[in-house]
C-alpha cells in the first residue's frame, strides 16, 4: 500500500501540470524561433541564436543602453502626464454627469482615432524633439485609462456611499475613503492597459516625429533591412513593456491587497 502511494507521488511530482507555464512557453517559442530560422533562410526572420548574438553586439558598443536611456525618459514622462490626467478626468467623468455629458464626446473620439494621425501636429506644435515624442505617448494611453477610471468610479454600488453620508462624510471624504478605494482594482486594470500603450506610443513616436532612441535604431536598421538588429530591438521593446506591465501589476497587488483573491481573479 505505501509503494502504490510512494508511486503515485512520483508521478504527480513528475507530472507536466506541475510545470511552470511561463518558462516552458518561453523555452517552446524559443526552440520554434530557432528552428523556423534556420527552415525560412530569409534574412528578415533570422535564427534568434543570430538575433541574440547581434543583441550582444549592440549591448557591448552601447548603443542598446544609450538609446534605451532616451526612451525610457520619454516613456517615464508621457505615462505620468497619462496617468494624472486619466486618474483626474476618468474620476470626474465618473462622479459628475455633467462633466461626462461635456467630456464624453471628446474622449470617445480620440479614443477610438488613430493616435498616430496627430503626431504632424504634434510635430508642427512643438517641434522635432522630446515635447512632440511624449505628447504621442499621451495619446496613445491617457483615453484608456479615463475611460476604465470613469467605469470604476460609476460602477460603485451606490450603498456603500450611502452609508458613508449617513455617518456624516462629506464629498471629498466620499470620493478619496470609499470611492476609489472601491474602483481601485478597475483602475488599476485600466492603468495595466495604458502602459501596454503607453510603450507602443513611445516606439512611434520614435519613430515617425524624431529619430532618437530605440525609434532611431529600428528605424536605421530597417533602411539597411538588417533584420537581426530590428529584431534584437524588437526583444528590447518587449522587456520593457513587460518590466513596465510587471511593476504596475506589483503596484496594484499592493494597492489592492484588502481585495479577496478570488475577486481580483488571481490563481
Amino acid at each position: 500500500m505505501s509503494t502504490l502511494a510512494e508511486r503515485r507521488a512520483v508521478r504527480e511530482r513528475l507530472s507536466w501540470r506541475r510545470l511552470p507555464a511561463a518558462p516552458v512557453s518561453l523555452a517552446v517559442g524559443a526552440a520554434g524561433w530557432e528552428l523556423v530560422g534556420h527552415l525560412a533562410d530569409a534574412s528578415f526572420f533570422p535564427p534568434l541564436s543570430t538575433v541574440l548574438s547581434r543583441l550582444a553586439d549592440m549591448a557591448s558598443s552601447g548603443l542598446i543602453f544609450s538609446s534605451l536611456r532616451d526612451s525610457l525618459i520619454n516613456l517615464v514622462l508621457g505615462f505620468a502626464i497619462s496617468l494624472a490626467a486619466g486618474l483626474a478626468v476618468g474620476v470626474a467623468m465618473g462622479r459628475y454627469r455633467k462633466v461626462e455629458a461635456a467630456l464624453g464626446v471628446y474622449v470617445y473620439a480620440l479614443l477610438t482615432a488613430p493616435s498616430l494621425v496627430f503626431a504632424p501636429i504634434f510635430f508642427s506644435l512643438l517641434g522635432e524633439g522630446r515635447g512632440s515624442i511624449v505628447a504621442v505617448v499621451v495619446m496613445y494611453s491617457a483615453f484608456v485609462m479615463i475611460i476604465n477610471t470613469a467605469s470604476a468610479i460609476q460602477g460603485v454600488p451606490g450603498h456603500l456611499v450611502e452609508m458613508a453620508r449617513s455617518y456624516g462624510a462629506g464629498e471629498g471624504q466620499v470620493l478619496l475613503r470609499v470611492m476609489l478605494p472601491a474602483a481601485a482594482p478597475m483602475i488599476m486594470a485600466g492603468v495595466r492597459l495604458g502602459v501596454g500603450r503607453a510603450v507602443t506610443g513611445m516606439i512611434n513616436g520614435e519613430m515617425f516625429i524624431a529619430v532618437v532612441g530605440l525609434g532611431r535604431v529600428v528605424t536605421q536598421a530597417g533602411g539597411r533591412f538588417d533584420g537581426a538588429s530590428v529584431l534584437a530591438v524588437l526583444l528590447v521593446i518587449i522587456a520593457v513593456a513587460l518590466g513596465a506591465v510587471a511593476l504596475v501589476q506589483a503596484v496594484d497587488r499592493r494597492i489592492t491587497r484588502w481585495v479577496p483573491k478570488t475577486a481580483r481573479g488571481d490563481r
